[in-house]
């Protein structure tokens, strides 16, 4: 079945979401953001787009971007997108796809779906319950409004709260912190599971401790890890660390 065309936005602005292959971790720890971070900026200054916010989750990534007239926006996220991964499969000896073939995206229509989607975006790391406070999100743009900015455009947001910086900045934390059901692009991600909710899957798919892991023959070994790989909520890192096996070789195992 052919392709559908991506909607074209009037405003040139879009949210983009970019996600892991069948819900793959795609940043293991704090290096992989930094570099994620590193090739974003990179890649804004060359396609001259505007970035609006971003969040860094364990298997997705949010933007809120306005298109430039020099470069298409898949253009721009696919350069960002195949710098990242090129440098991840160095660092975790691995090959092929990291992402999804195809971003996810949605337009942006109007100044109040504007603020309701950098609202998402930023509120991301809240609803998934790993922080509570939004301003406190380390790895979403946030930190650049209320900060310092580096690569965000923050006064398209702001102004539409007040010319004034203080009064405007006082609205957006208000907005930023406001309750809602807001779905954008959802990904019905649930919280990361904890080590002990890991050792229950372990011995209900049939293995008292993780010691036996080790014992396995490859082929037996490989299959059981392919299976723990399948769960939602579970990072290679964090097997690593319970099974004693390198996050290179978890790495290769397919699912």
């Amino acid at each position: 079945m052919p392709r559908v065309s991506r909607k074209k936005s009037s405003s040139g602005i879009y949210h983009i979401m970019l996600r892991g292959i069948n819900r793959q971790t795609i940043f293991e720890e704090k290096e992989d953001r930094l570099k994620f971070l590193e090739v974003l900026s990179k890649y804004k200054n060359k396609g001259n787009f505007h970035l609006y916010g971003y969040c860094l989750m364990d298997n997705h990534i949010h933007l809120l971007v306005k298109e430039s007239e020099e470069e298409s926006i898949s253009t721009s996220i696919k350069r960002i997108s195949s710098s990242y991964v090129y440098w991840y499969n160095l660092k975790y000896e691995r090959c092929g796809h990291l992402f999804q073939e195809r971003f996810k995206s949605e337009i942006i229509d109007s100044q109040a779906v504007f603020l309701k989607v950098l609202r998402y975006i930023h509120q991301n790391p809240l609803k998934a319950g790993l922080t509570k406070d939004v301003l406190r999100s380390q790895w979403t743009s946030i930190r650049e409004y209320i900060q310092k900015e580096e690569m965000v455009d923050t006064a398209m947001a702001l102004n539409l709260f007040s010319l004034d910086r203080r009064t405007a900045m006082k609205r957006f934390i208000e907005h930023s912190r406001q309750r809602n059901d807001d779905r954008c692009l959802d990904l019905n991600n649930k919280k990361r599971l904890s080590d002990a909710e890991i050792m229950e899957q372990i011995r209900k798919i049939g293995l008292e401790n993780t010691s036996g892991l080790q014992q396995m023959e490859k082929g037996d070994r490989d299959i059981f890890l392919s299976k723990l790989k399948e769960l939602d909520g579970v990072s290679l890192r964090q097997l690593s660390r319970i099974t004693g096996i390198s996050k290179s070789v978890i790495h290769r195992v397919r699912q």
